[in-house]
């Protein structure tokens, strides 16, 4: 699948979400992929690292989800603006901003992925302090909305791992605002990477259903972007 958009220095949410139309079974983890952790969280790969696997495996397109932090996806923007300054013309893959933050939903901590927001705006400082949260920033209504203040998309990681049920989860999560799920994610972690058959497929049911977008990714903590450990 391949999804043409602008190579800006600051990619744009509405880039993002006609990816995110187009996102199926087989566009992770060659083609885009939107949850990878660095050094900047729990994960082995230094940002540079990211890249330039990124770069070899051909991804189109991607997003550093550290845990609440933006200084993994600034050491790769860096690097990408000058990798392309000394290579100018060719092809490299679009970046976006990206964070994973722990979150309450029905009384139960999920995680929200937020992407191509602005990581300067003041709504999004709270979650950007490589801790979690307490209180009323702590309710995913409220991160949600941070999200959306700062122009990105919300978006609920792995639904099907949590203390209550998927069926239960995203229903409520569309309630506040949520703007998709990560549809195709490898629960059981198989080698080589693939998404969970069952899990998706009720995933995009449900996304269907509650006119949400499908998101993938390896949720990588270790050193290939290929697989999640």
């Amino acid at each position: 699948m391949v999804v043409n958009f602008a190579q800006t220095t600051t990619a744009s949410s509405r880039d993002l979400k006609q990816v995110f139309e187009n996102i199926d079974a087989v566009s992770c983890p060659r083609c885009f992929n939107f949850h990878m952790h660095t050094v900047y969280s729990d994960g082995k790969l230094e940002p540079s690292q990211v890249m330039e696997q990124a770069m070899l495996i051909g991804l189109q397109g991607l997003a550093i989800t550290d845990h609440h932090s933006v200084g993994g996806y600034y050491r790769a923007q860096s690097w990408l603006k000058e990798w392309k300054s000394s290579h100018p013309g060719v092809d490299t893959p679009q970046l976006w901003s990206g964070v994973e933050i722990n979150a309450n939903i029905l009384d139960v901590e999920v995680h929200i992925l937020g992407y191509a927001f602005d990581p300067e705006n003041f709504s999004m400082q709270p979650y950007l302090q490589r801790k979690i949260t307490s209180g009323k920033a702590y309710q995913a209504p409220n991160i949600i909305d941070a999200i959306h203040e700062a122009g990105g998309v919300a978006i609920l990681a792995h639904p099907a791992r949590y203390r209550k049920s998927h069926f239960d989860l995203i229903p409520a999560a569309k309630a506040m605002g949520i703007d998709g799920v990560e549809a195709f994610y490898a629960y059981k972690n198989p080698k080589p990477w693939a998404p969970s058959s069952i899990e998706s497929q009720q995933m995009q049911e449900l996304a269907d259903k509650y006119n949400l977008y499908c998101t993938c990714g390896t949720d990588t903590h270790g050193y290939s972007l290929l697989q999640r450990l």
